[in-house]
């Protein structure tokens, strides 16, 4: 027998948006770590359930070489399967030109490119210095504008890396307005290994205000190794971003970095919101029933602790 959900009880806090828009990362970021390569059927079923379930904007896939990330190499395949759905941003990641090139070629309008804070993530993820990345980039988000295509600059390592440890705030900054500065329309800051806590973030934000990058541009994109994403979260929303990064089920990391889990959940986001009164426009129990039936599809329980505990009452 269905119940009527009367939790989380809502109790606005002061100073905090009224509305957050959810990134959701799932079907590119979660899927594109999992070890198995998910059907094009299911993956096109996964975006057509989050888009029902009141998501607005959902990264689709990317068009990188299917070397590198085999696990979206039906990009070409997958991308016409989502023509029918109306009203949801559909943005797709490109690395280069090239894969600028296939994704106008499918009538993509929105786009990212997917750079570093640091050197190292740089040479691995891109085999490239970071400055070299910004410049592949160049033409890339040139070309995008020209076409009055939505670009979206991701960077990650913004509060540490695996390999070179802590990562100084000016040093992000740096690299985050060169993106912007290349005309980005949007900016994604990414904990990649989840060492972030409330009061770097904070930190890291102003520090973007002071060098002219406004918090109307900024997004947050954190992952959970260490507990904090939720409380980044909220620390994100009191300085006045409204665009959170979350992937439904908990799904994803990053195949670069291995000591990268899961990201925020967009199911423990929204209860989050919910509880706080802040609109989000997504149906909780819809985004839960998909996290149930992916991870059907994918013979694994969901990480998602909202899941687990709504998908049991």
């Amino acid at each position: 027998m269905t119940t009527t959900r009367t939790l989380p009880m809502i109790v606005p806090a002061q100073d905090l948006p009224a509305r957050v828009r959810v990134h959701e990362v799932g079907a590119r970021d979660g899927l594109q770590n999992e070890k198995a390569v998910v059907p094009t059927g299911v993956k096109a079923e996964f975006i057509h359930r989050l888009a029902a379930a009141g998501l607005t904007t959902i990264e689709a896939t990317s068009f990188v070489h299917p070397k590198w990330v085999p696990q979206l190499a039906d990009a070409e395949d997958l991308f016409p399967r989502l023509a029918d759905i109306d009203g949801v941003a559909l943005p797709v990641l490109v690395p280069n030109e090239r894969g600028l090139d296939r994704a106008l070629a499918l009538g993509a309008r929105r786009i990212a490119v997917f750079g570093s804070a640091t050197e190292t993530f740089a040479a691995r993820n891109l085999n490239r210095t970071v400055d070299e990345s910004l410049a592949m980039f160049e033409p890339v988000v040139a070309r995008a504008k020209a076409d009055k295509v939505h670009v979206r600059g991701y960077l990650s390592m913004c509060f540490g890396d695996p390999w070179e440890g802590p990562v100084a705030v000016h040093q992000v900054v740096r690299v985050a307005k060169a993106l912007m500065d290349l005309g980005c329309d949007e900016l994604s800051l990414g904990d990649t290994i989840g060492v972030a806590t409330p009061g770097h973030v904070q930190n890291l934000l102003s520090e973007l205000n002071e060098e002219g990058v406004p918090t109307d541009t900024i997004g947050v994109h954190f992952h959970d190794t260490y507990g904090q994403a939720l409380s980044n979260t909220l620390a994100a929303l009191q300085h006045g971003v409204t665009t959170v990064d979350a992937s439904a089920g908990g799904l994803g990391g990053c195949p670069y970095a291995k000591s990268a889990t899961g990201n925020l959940a967009t199911e423990d986001l929204v209860w989050m919101l919910e509880g706080l009164g802040i609109e989000t426009g997504v149906d909780l129990d819809a985004l839960t029933a998909t996290s149930v039936w992916l991870a059907e599809q994918l013979g694994r329980p969901s990480p998602s602790r909202t899941v687990r505990a709504l998908s049991v009452r």
